[in-house]
């Protein structure tokens, strides 16, 4: 059966998001290499969609991989790294790379998640902890599930710079353990599905514990302000134990 991460993020999401928010990569690298300074690691950006946070870290003096599953997502990364980073397509849950490989491996801006079994959640995160070198860091970036219960939008309508008109409907599965936010494509009648995982920064936590990863650092957004309930984000920076 295809997941739905295997339709969705092909050209018609890059039409509906064609300039996601470079100042926010920045922001987000800025805060990791305060954190852990990022000049002469090993990096490996899981998930790395189309460059926008692998292109950063190189900046910052970090030799980079760059791992997605969509074709047209790493073709944007390409255009964007050159021959900066290197760039590998692959699942997730089957990472090609040997044991202690990377000193720090990221995975940003909500992508995770994505799987309706947990333990396939835990088991991406204990094959991450593998490739980390002794003392190497884990670093997620995901939504905090608080702050898009409050604010979640049950509906909304966008044109694309190409003219397509799209409707959003947003809502929460039955047992409230996902968000889902569903794309109908007005023009041709297609329509896609996003479901990600409800964690909580807790549950969080949790994984990485059960993952091997003792959590050091704690951040609610980009700016390195804490984790609450109103925080947009949970950023944490975890230790190979």
């Amino acid at each position: 059966m295809t997941e739905w991460f295997e339709q969705w993020f092909g050209e018609e999401y890059l039409r509906l998001y064609p300039h996601r928010d470079d100042a926010d990569a920045e922001a987000a690298v800025g805060l990791i290499d305060r954190a852990f300074p990022l000049a002469g690691r090993r990096v490996l950006d899981l998930a790395c969609g189309p460059g926008r946070h692998a292109a950063r870290l190189a900046e910052r003096g970090a030799w980079v991989v760059g791992f997605d599953l969509s074709l047209p997502l790493l073709s944007r990364a390409r255009a964007r790294v050159g021959d900066r980073v290197p760039l590998v397509r692959g699942d997730m849950r089957r990472l090609p790379f040997g044991s202690e490989t990377f000193d720090l491996v990221v995975n940003l801006f909500t992508s995770f998640g994505y799987f309706a079994d947990d333990a396939q959640h835990l088991g991406v995160m204990r094959d991450a902890v593998r490739l980390l070198r002794p003392e190497g860091r884990f670093v997620l970036d995901y939504f905090n599930a608080d702050a898009v219960r409050a604010a979640l939008v049950p509906r909304e309508e966008r044109s694309t710079g190409s003219g397509q008109h799209i409707v959003i409907e947003r809502h929460l599965s039955p047992d409230e353990r996902f968000v889902l936010k569903e794309m109908h494509l007005m023009h041709d009648g297609r329509s896609f599905v996003e479901r990600v995982r409800l964690f909580d920064p807790a549950h969080l936590e949790r994984l990485f514990a059960d993952a091997g990863l003792h959590v050091e650092r704690r951040f609610g957004a980009y700016d390195g302000r804490p984790v609450d309930a109103t925080a947009p984000r949970v950023i944490l920076m975890g230790r190979r134990a």
